[in-house]
């Protein structure tokens, strides 16, 4: 999963992936290339502490469906971290592991502008600020977004895809195609599991 000799550091992407889409992919692979990564970690969280008041697919399908989207990705994996400790997840506990399982290797917190407008009000925000550079994706010609006070952060462009894992759900619940918004091998997982089917 993680080189822990790599030089050029290790980019984490966290989230639900519920499902995983083309836009995290896309993501992952320029954040990787502009800043010269080694790996883009997608790290699937076990209870999202900012979604706990709503439905979440288990834990176990997401990090199928993420493993599933990144096969093949040169440069991409998926991070089960969260998952094996369980519990309600912080980014701070994420790094801290990250730091343990690999000394000196340079941490990148990857988030979009508006996640990155309310990084003081994350659990331990000093830890997630002393661990981990922050990389903020900005989309072409888009204003970027003011940083809480005392928060630095470098900003990779990426291109625009409006893809909501939402509407991907609703999409499979009303019978319309994924194809090209969702990796194949996510499409055909979501079928073989049955996920997103209407009462399910």
């Amino acid at each position: 999963m993680v080189d822990a000799t790599a030089a050029g550091g290790l980019g984490i992407l966290g989230g639900t992936f519920d499902p995983p889409h083309v836009g995290h992919l896309v993501v992952a692979v320029n954040v990787r290339w502009a800043l010269g990564l080694d790996e883009v970690l997608l790290v699937v969280a076990n209870e999202p502490w900012q979604k706990a008041h709503l439905p979440v697919s288990p834990a176990a399908d997401r990090l199928a469906m993420v493993e599933a989207a990144v096969e093949g990705v040169a440069g991409v994996s998926a991070g089960a971290l969260e998952i094996d400790r369980g519990g309600t997840s912080y980014t701070a506990d994420t790094l801290a592991e990250l730091a343990r399982r690999c000394p000196g290797v340079p941490l990148h917190v990857v988030l979009g502008s508006d996640a990155a407008a309310g990084l003081d009000t994350w659990e331990r925000a000093e830890e997630v600020r002393a661990g981990a550079s922050i990389v903020v994706v900005t989309r072409p010609g888009a204003e970027r977004a003011p940083l809480p006070p005392g928060w630095a952060a470098r900003h990779v462009e990426v291109p625009r895809l409006d893809v909501s894992s939402t509407d991907l759900r609703a999409r499979v619940r009303d019978g319309r195609p994924l194809d090209w918004l969702v990796p194949r091998p996510v499409v055909a997982l979501i079928g073989e599991r049955g996920l997103y089917a209407a009462g399910g």
